[in-house]
């Protein structure tokens, strides 16, 4: 039997986790909000029309979006950790990889409809799957996510990199479609942008779990040093393919117009905004952590950064689903 004082030690760990997890429950639901309310919002007084089931599609590539960033973050985490002691969290990339896979098929079930969400078993042409390039790279994703569980479940879970990155690269060439002018340079622009974003917003999570592991440790402060580093790079990198990308979707002489004029506009000056909101946020947690060396007094404001990425990705998941703001020649 265990002791009161026992007890009394372990209830505030005990209500703390109860928060912690109700707090994430309701941050989830909140960013589930933003790609099924977000295209009625983005296309009012626009004039544009967005395909049938853009909310639900914006909610199942932000899922995906999700489960790429926790595979991949815990793997570049992982990565930063190496050579220091310690233990490590729990992995959360079998789940993640198995989420992922899930919102795969549900996405490929819309491909095979003709790109409309399917209100029967007998609409879904899974043959006509492999008719359609953008049926191929579906259903190259769903087989990459179930790959990437198996291995995640396996004694070498870092063998998972490899169907992680042909996500990457089928998302990738499956938003620069050919008939674009320049596809390839779409491709690798959109590769480079979505795997930075993965590593930010898959990596910060990962790290801070792992500082709690090791709550009192001194290489702590070593982690969040070695991923403040990182991430600076990763946000020169996304900001430069960011406007790079809206540059060519949008010609510079009406990029301001269409900003607020067009969903995809609106919704990419939101995404702006709020990547904006992440930075200053890393910001505060480095000034913090420079001040005082204990990487907890970081841990506030890098959990905020944890959830307004959130928001980044599902914002990001519903771009995929709203009209382009200029049609390619």
């Amino acid at each position: 039997m265990s002791s009161p004082r026992a007890a009394s030690v372990s209830s505030p760990d005990v209500r703390s986790g109860v928060r912690r997890g109700v707090a994430v429950l309701v941050l989830a639901l909140l960013a589930a909000l933003i790609p099924l309310l977000g295209p009625s919002a983005a296309l009012h007084g626009t004039g544009e029309a967005a395909a049938p089931g853009a909310g639900g599609t914006a909610l199942l590539r932000g899922v995906l979006f999700v489960a790429l960033s926790v595979s991949l973050g815990e793997l570049f985490a992982g990565r930063l950790a190496a050579g220091l002691p310690g233990e490590r969290p729990r992995s959360w990339a079998p789940l993640a990889n198995t989420v992922g896979c899930l919102a795969a098929l549900a996405l490929a079930s819309v491909v095979a409809t003709g790109n409309l969400v399917p209100r029967g078993l007998g609409q879904i042409d899974l043959g006509g799957l492999y008719a359609s390039r953008d049926g191929r790279l579906a259903l190259l994703e769903v087989n990459a996510f179930l790959l990437a569980a198996f291995c995640a479940r396996s004694r070498r879970p870092g063998l998972q990199l490899w169907p992680l990155t042909s996500v990457l690269v089928a998302e990738a060439l499956r938003a620069h479609p050919a008939a674009e002018h320049g596809p390839l340079t779409g491709s690798l622009l959109t590769l480079t942008h979505l795997t930075c974003a993965a590593l930010w917003a898959g990596g910060l999570p990962y790290t801070l779990r792992t500082l709690r592991v090791w709550r009192g440790c001194a290489e702590g402060a070593a982690l969040l040093g070695r991923y403040a580093r990182g991430a600076a790079v990763l946000l020169a990198v996304l900001t430069a393919t960011g406007v790079w990308s809206t540059l060519r979707r949008m010609p510079p002489g009406t990029v301001l117009d269409q900003l607020t004029t067009t969903a995809y506009g609106r919704t990419l000056l939101a995404k702006v905004l709020l990547v904006a909101v992440v930075a200053v946020l890393a910001l505060w947690a480095r000034v913090r952590l420079g001040r005082s060396g204990d990487p907890l007094a970081a841990a506030v404001p890098a959990w905020a950064e944890v959830a307004v990425l959130g928001a980044v990705v599902a914002v990001s998941g519903l771009l995929t689903a709203l009209p382009l703001p200029i049609r390619w020649s």
